[in-house]
């Protein structure tokens, strides 16, 4: 008998198949569940250019099941939550002064976890489960918020 994967193990998978289809998309992982006083960034993500800055995209991953009551997580995104997240950011980039001129920006991907046949179509955008569920990346927002000021 196959262990039931816990909300933990399914926010951690979702951030995998987050992961994975940035990567595809060129970008480099660079942190993942990268822990600080304000909380946790679940991804730290770079594209640099040559002679560039480079960008880095802090993206924030919500996994859901279906029939969710926050709009597959978007809802959980509130001032409070962009807040510690920014907070974050800008503590990670004192740690990580190779970043400091980096362009940066707040993504949001949206996971569900569905039940059925895995879809043949945009494999790259789905994780098998093995249990007859798998996850699905709903929608990824690029800057989908900016740092609030001061």
């Amino acid at each position: 008998m196959v262990k039931p994967l816990t909300t933990v193990d399914l926010g951690t998978l979702g951030e995998t198949l987050v992961a994975n289809w940035l990567i595809a998309q060129g970008w480099q992982l660079q942190d993942r569940q990268w822990h600080c006083t304000w909380g946790e960034l679940d991804l730290v993500m770079v594209r640099a250019m040559a002679d560039t800055p480079g960008q880095l995209a802090f993206v924030e991953v919500k996994t859901r099941s279906q029939g969710n009551w926050d709009a597959d997580g978007l809802m959980a995104i509130t001032r409070h939550k962009q807040n510690k997240l920014a907070k974050a950011a800008q503590l990670y980039l004192l740690r990580h002064r190779q970043w400091a001129e980096a362009i940066c920006r707040f993504d949001v991907a949206l996971v569900t976890c569905r039940r059925g046949p895995f879809p043949a179509h945009q494999a790259e955008r789905h994780l098998d489960l093995g249990d007859g569920r798998y996850l699905a990346l709903q929608d990824y927002i690029d800057a989908a918020f900016d740092a609030p000021h001061p």
